[in-house]
């Protein structure tokens, strides 16, 4: 099925896909400034001060007939339902692996997603490689796996992130919704869940641990903007990209996780890993480089 149009606006997907990449690549910096949240607690922070944002967005856009229409259409909403269930789950599961310790676990998932979303455009898409292209596929693949000989116990956590998370970009591909509009009812979608899961630790022994430390709070009340707005333009590149070629821009993200993990985090970086960033980076090069070989030729051929 062909991308639909982006209700929002046009353009190409490219400058939104880079910059979604880069802040969810950027993102373990600002769990570690709320660890002193329980994960269950931040991921019921996250969903519920996300929605807020995001319908200021839509006021300040003036996109509230567009909201309203894909709420209560009834062939567009049980889609919708079913993305806000990929990327709810997505997150709690990514926060859950970087705040117990498994950052390259997490990092792993991201690198495997591209390939499924290789896989999805060619199979589901009618999108097609060229042989460079391929090759470049191979070539990742390889990397991929050496990283998943050398950690199979937390494997699951990697292919259960890649697979939520290409699902979830495949289903808001094709919806007739735009991006906005359409994550901001995935946000009211999740807020009731997210109200019972704060009631429940409110009334617990543990209890809620926002009010206890300001520079966190304000780090918590910030999540909304942190998780929207990154969100969003991953879902304009999206409608607006192949996506097979926005599988292999998403290696960016997973990238600056093992750069925050070497620099910030100092893990040790093993030789499998070194090798598999060697293959990775290489695939990297021979897609982009056929991108830009492309490109180049349809200038060419147009200017003629």
């Amino acid at each position: 099925m062909p991308p639909l149009p982006d209700a929002d606006r046009s353009g190409r997907g490219l400058p939104y896909a880079l910059a979604a990449y880069i802040a969810w690549g950027l993102f373990p910096l600002y769990l570690m400034s709320v660890r002193s949240i329980p994960p269950v607690e931040l991921i019921g922070w996250r969903i519920l001060f996300t929605l807020p944002v995001c319908l200021l967005i839509v006021t300040f856009r003036r996109q509230w007939a567009d909201l309203l229409g894909a709420l209560f259409n009834r062939k567009v909403l049980p889609w919708l339902c079913l993305s806000s269930l990929l990327i709810g789950c997505n997150w709690t599961l990514y926060i859950f692996a970087i705040l117990e310790g498994h950052v390259y676990a997490a990092s792993l998932g991201y690198y495997i997603n591209p390939l499924i979303n290789v896989l999805i455009g060619t199979l589901f898409l009618g999108e097609s490689l060229s042989r460079q292209q391929w090759l470049a596929v191979a070539l990742a693949a390889v990397g991929v796996a050496i990283l998943a000989a050398g950690a199979l116990t937390t494997l699951w956590i990697s292919v259960v992130l890649a697979i939520s998370f290409a699902l979830y970009g495949l289903v808001r591909r094709t919806l007739p919704v735009g991006s906005l509009p359409g994550l901001t009812v995935e946000a009211i979608v999740l807020t009731a869940p997210a109200i019972m899961v704060m009631v429940h630790l409110g009334s617990s022994a543990a209890g809620l641990h926002l009010g206890n430390d300001t520079p966190v709070d304000i780090a918590v009340g910030l999540s909304g903007l942190v998780t929207a707005i990154p969100l969003l333009m991953f879902a304009i590149a999206a409608r607006r990209m192949d996506y097979s070629t926005l599988g292999f821009v998403q290696f960016i993200a997973p990238t600056v996780v093992f750069i925050l993990g070497l620099t910030v985090f100092h893990e040790p970086l093993k030789p499998a890993q070194l090798w598999s960033f060697m293959f990775i980076w290489c695939a990297i090069a021979i897609f982009a480089w056929d991108l830009l070989r492309k490109r180049r030729n349809v200038k060419t051929a147009t200017a003629t």
